[in-house]
């Protein structure tokens, strides 16, 4: 899941990595946020290591993970990360 980063890592708003009807809220200029796209050969389900932050897939398939860093502004966005 995407998320808001600045003064912490991991900050509102989530930007999950599929459509929620109810994550609506509104980007505003100045929001700093994570893009973070998973592509699995599996099914997609995921779990936490026991290291509390590594992310496995539940099916042990292969998985990757990219994470692009966002400025939300008037007009286009910039992107930070390529």
């Amino acid at each position: 899941m995407g998320h808001g980063i600045g003064r912490r890592i991991h900050e509102l708003p989530h930007i999950p990595n599929y459509y929620v009807p109810q994550f609506n809220e509104p980007l505003t200029s100045g929001l700093v946020l994570t893009i973070e796209p998973i592509i699995a050969s599996g099914s997609g389900s995921i779990r936490m290591a026991a290291d509390g932050w590594t992310m496995l897939t539940r099916d042990r398939s292969r998985a990757a993970h990219v994470e692009h860093t966002v400025v939300i502004q008037d007009g286009d966005p910039l992107i930070l990360t390529a």
